[in-house]
């Protein structure tokens, strides 16, 4: 199974236009996947492209436009590559002979204000070098500094590879576990998914699949079941599970049918975990106590799909906010890569489990949120919330 772009290490690809970031890219893929020309320009959108990079893993590579470009259509191309940063693990700039320019200058400030680690590439230095203040200032303000020739230098693919080992922390080479600290060798997890008009046909989603390879990887026991059977499923064996995961939409007839000292969770809870902070998550969910008539909800979707009959977050999770705060809220959407500028209209931001993008993308929107004093919390988190089973749900992360 190929891994999905929310679980790669992403890195952006920036610089001015014509210093040969096509190039770069081309030589790391060892094929022409990005479009190589003299003429200044020549990409125009970001190029997002997938590849394995032992011994990272996988990762997805952005190709973006020149940060000089130029005129209302260059503003927008400029304006695109910089909200690459938002889901950037780690950027290679790349720079040539040229001088250093504003754009230079700025795109490291933003950079260092995210605390996105810098691999710097000077390219072509089989014509030029840069002057010696510029190489300095790229020094100055990287994590590492490579210097190559992209379209001649033979061993550019082990020499970026091992530059961005050096500057990538323990989380990107040893990814963190789902169920690290919670599960146990030899512990029985019961996994519900229910087959509803969400499932897709034939096969079951990313997160429980995620899941599932995370108890083999602890070395559990794992066992499926529907809703229908979770009694069955629990009178079958010898000894009690030590957790039971449910799809969020069952929560509560999961949460009706368990004793009380089986501790309960969903996979979009466990996805809180792992790409957001279920602190935050939490106290963004209590704000759904505070709700007025009038009050604005975001609600973010990380994939674009078109909307079933009984979409969770265009229908279920805006009827279960409405029938617990009993007040008339308006509801907005967004999906994919999209998240608005100004938050400040929203109450509260609710976010998907976030299977389809990276950790760097959500941890972004939290930190957006905090500056605008919005509140943020996830899909699994408010369904608890509004089903009154919210600290049962976070109990397993307790401990």
């Amino acid at each position: 199974m190929k891994e999905t772009r929310g679980n790669r290490l992403h890195i952006a690809v920036l610089g001015k236009m014509n210093v040969g970031k096509s190039s770069i890219i081309n030589a790391l893929f060892k094929q022409e996947v990005s479009i190589v020309s003299d003429y200044a320009g020549t990409t125009t959108d970001i190029n997002q492209k997938a590849m394995e990079l032992l011994p990272i893993g996988p990762i997805s590579i952005m190709d973006t436009a020149g940060l000089d470009d130029f005129g209302k259509l260059g503003e927008k191309r400029v304006k695109k590559s910089l909200e690459t940063l938002d889901r950037t693990d780690v950027a290679i700039v790349v720079f040539d002979y040229e001088k250093i320019k504003n754009c230079d200058i700025e795109l490291f400030q933003i950079l260092h204000k995210k605390k996105i680690p810098i691999l710097s590439i000077i390219n072509k230095i089989d014509i030029k070098k840069p002057e010696n203040k510029d190489l300095k200032f790229i020094e100055s303000n990287s994590n590492t500094v490579l210097e190559l020739c992209a379209t001649k230098d033979k061993n550019v693919t082990s020499k970026i590879k091992q530059a961005l080992i050096s500057i990538l922390s323990d989380e990107f080479i040893n990814p963190p576990s789902l169920l690290n600290g919670i599960i146990n060798k030899d512990d029985k997890i019961i996994l519900v998914i229910p087959i509803d008009k969400e499932a897709p046909k034939g096969r079951i989603i990313l997160p429980q699949v995620q899941t599932i390879r995370d108890i083999l990887d602890n070395k559990a026991i794992g066992i499926v079941c529907n809703v229908d059977n979770l009694n069955k499923t629990i009178d079958s064996l010898k000894t009690k599970p030590k957790l039971v995961i449910t799809d969020s939409q069952a929560f509560r007839e999961v949460s009706n049918i368990l004793a009380k000292d089986i501790q309960l969770t969903s996979f979009s809870i466990l996805f809180a975990k792992l790409k957001g902070d279920l602190k935050t998550f939490e106290m963004g969910a209590n704000i759904i106590d505070e709700m007025k008539d009038g009050d604005k909800i975001l609600i973010c979707e990380s994939c674009s799909h078109h909307p079933v009959e009984d979409d969770i977050g265009r229908v279920k999770i805006p009827k279960l906010i409405k029938n617990y705060t009993n007040k008339k809220i308006l509801f907005e959407h967004v999906s994919g890569h999209i998240f608005p500028e100004n938050i400040e209209k929203y109450k509260l931001i609710i976010h998907c489990g976030a299977c389809m993008t990276n950790r760097r993308e959500v941890l972004s929107r939290i930190e957006k949120a905090n500056e605008c004093k919005v509140g943020i919390t996830n899909y699994g988190i408010t369904i608890a919330k509004c089903l009154n089973i919210l600290k049962r749900a976070l109990e397993p992360f307790k401990n």
